[in-house]
């Protein structure tokens, strides 16, 4: 298992963790996690990329050994602010690569600042379902009843308890990857149990809608080569309301785009087949 090492940053008022596989010299690349993830869950890729590549993945705000926010809840373009200040510590332009939320941050960023991205990989990174004007104000009811009632996460008795959580929801992860990465979405509590590393208040919905034509008009600002890979066997668009049309016009914003699926995958496709994503990333990155 290549090692990594951890780098700290002051960004936007807080220390944010970027975990760093080094290669002084080698072209970088930024790995971005997705939704009550974290950076290390793109070890496996890592130790299957068969070049040289300086690699950078942080941990988002509220999650990982990233400080948590300062607010009562989390917005998504301070992700996008985020990562522009990250890339000037990083320097930029370079190579982006998302899964899931960290997916859609890319994909945002890249229309938003062009010149900073050579290349953009996207794994799973759909959007959202578009929403409605009329669907704000139970929108914003069901936020301030979120606030009130905050959410909570479940406490496990053990690392190897989150471990066999990790592989109950996904079959395809082994047993030797899933204590891997239990030990570092969990950390031990007071009591001597384990609960994940990551802010509660990111299970509180947004009370912003997510307009997708916004989203869309970013996406078609994109000028780097991209390439966009699902797990052949997802279930995430289906969760998310997205038919298999609207999955294809989503690509189609991208003007220079590239589209494979990754077999024996799901979601989680840098987990269940890292050797296969990280070969299409790097015979993509060239």
């Amino acid at each position: 298992m290549r090692a990594s090492e951890s780098d700290f940053f002051e960004i936007r008022g807080l220390r944010y963790h970027v975990r760093r596989w080094r290669i002084v010299g080698a072209p970088k690349i930024v790995l971005l996690h997705g939704w009550m993830d974290v950076s290390a869950s793109f070890q496996f890729v890592v130790d299957a990329l068969r070049r040289e590549w300086d690699v950078y993945a942080p941990d988002w705000r509220g999650y990982g050994l990233t400080d948590w926010g300062k607010s009562d809840g989390y917005w998504f373009p301070d992700y996008i602010a985020d990562l522009d200040f990250l890339l000037d510590a990083i320097g930029a332009p370079l190579h982006l690569v998302g899964h899931s939320l960290g997916g859609n941050v890319a994909c945002m960023y890249s229309g938003v600042r062009p010149g900073r991205v050579a290349k953009l990989v996207n794994l799973e990174g759909f959007g959202l379902v578009a929403t409605k004007p009329d669907d704000a104000p139970r929108r914003y009811a069901r936020w301030l009843e979120e606030l009130h009632d905050r959410p909570g996460l479940r406490p496990y008795a053990s690392f190897a308890e989150l471990a066999k959580r990790l592989r109950d929801n996904n079959p395809r992860l082994s047993t030797e990857r899933a204590e891997f990465l239990a030990r570092h979405w969990g950390r031990e509590a007071p009591d001597g149990g384990v609960v994940l590393r990551g802010d509660p208040a990111h299970k509180i919905v947004n009370p912003v809608l997510y307009r997708y034509e916004e989203a869309r008009a970013c996406w078609r600002q994109v000028r780097a080569p991209v390439l966009w890979l699902d797990g052949e066997e997802t279930t995430a668009p289906k969760r998310l309301g997205l038919d298999a049309a609207q999955r294809e016009e989503r690509r189609a914003a991208f003007p220079n785009m590239r589209y494979a699926t990754v077999p024996g995958a799901g979601h989680m496709l840098h987990h269940d087949q890292p050797e296969a994503v990280a070969h299409l990333i790097e015979e993509f990155l060239g």
